[in-house]
């Protein structure tokens, strides 16, 4: 509510009430500009203080992706011999027997080459890696058999 004591009521028909050329203290352009315009100009140095990370690209990371932990026949054929000897594996009649779920992979993918008959438990496999398993004398079971 406006009261006598205010700066206005002194300059009544001043014109520019002390503010030099006509519309300067008017509108966005005396503060340089509204809002955070100038963040990359004029106003860079709030922008480094208060707001270093405003420009630029951040990345994006799809929603909902889960890593797939895989290993390879030839990996799993070098390896054999450890997980027996860590019993991680086991000798049966049909072969070598291992869950590589349990041992925390995903999926079997086909690099490689296979020189023993393997049985192996895994959810997921390669065509590749079933043809190879399959042509040495083993086979892939999923974890419900």
């Amino acid at each position: 509510m406006p009261h006598k004591e205010r700066k206005t009521r002194k300059k009544r028909a001043s014109r520019t009430h002390g503010y030099g050329v006509t519309g300067q203290h008017r509108a966005g352009g005396q503060r340089g500009g509204r809002g955070k315009t100038g963040g990359h100009k004029h106003g860079w140095t709030y922008t480094v203080k208060y707001e270093p990370n405003r420009f630029g690209k951040h990345g994006f990371k799809p929603p909902l992706r889960r890593e797939v932990k895989a290993i390879n026949v030839g990996e799993l054929d070098q390896q054999i011999s450890q997980f027996i000897a860590d019993e991680k594996a086991e000798k049966t009649r049909q072969g070598i027997e291992v869950d590589l779920d349990k041992l925390g992979y995903d999926k079997l993918l086909g690099r490689g080459q296979v020189t023993k008959a393997v049985v192996i438990h895994v959810s997921s496999h390669s065509e590749s890696a079933a043809r190879k398993i399959e042509k040495a004398g083993g086979k892939i079971l999923k974890p419900t058999q």
